[in-house]
């Protein structure tokens, strides 16, 4: 039995709506807040207004997992073109970027 998707207030452009989001994924947005000085709403707004998520076929509930989704790959990735992983080991006991 599952339990319903909590509907979260936020104020997107200015103007109040909702988004239905998981914990997991609302915890990892505010930490991506958190992290680029940002308010939540400041990132949402953000999220709505990039061009992927004008093109959307979902709503913005699925923008921002999507968002989360991207923002975690791109951190497993070291931030690498192509969504390609560095080998195993790099970067271990060396100074960045040697």
């Amino acid at each position: 039995m599952s339990e319903a998707i909590p509907k979260r207030s936020v104020i997107v452009a200015g103007h109040r709506t909702s988004v239905s989001l998981e914990e997991p994924f609302w915890s990892r947005l505010k930490e991506i807040a958190r992290q680029r000085n940002m308010s939540i709403n400041d990132l949402v707004t953000e999220i709505d207004a990039s061009e992927p998520a004008k093109g959307r076929p979902g709503n913005l509930s699925s923008a921002l997992r999507l968002h989360v989704l991207a923002e975690l790959e791109r951190r497993l990735t070291g931030g690498l073109p192509g969504g390609s992983t560095p080998p195993v080991g790099a970067g271990i006991g060396r100074e960045p970027g040697t």
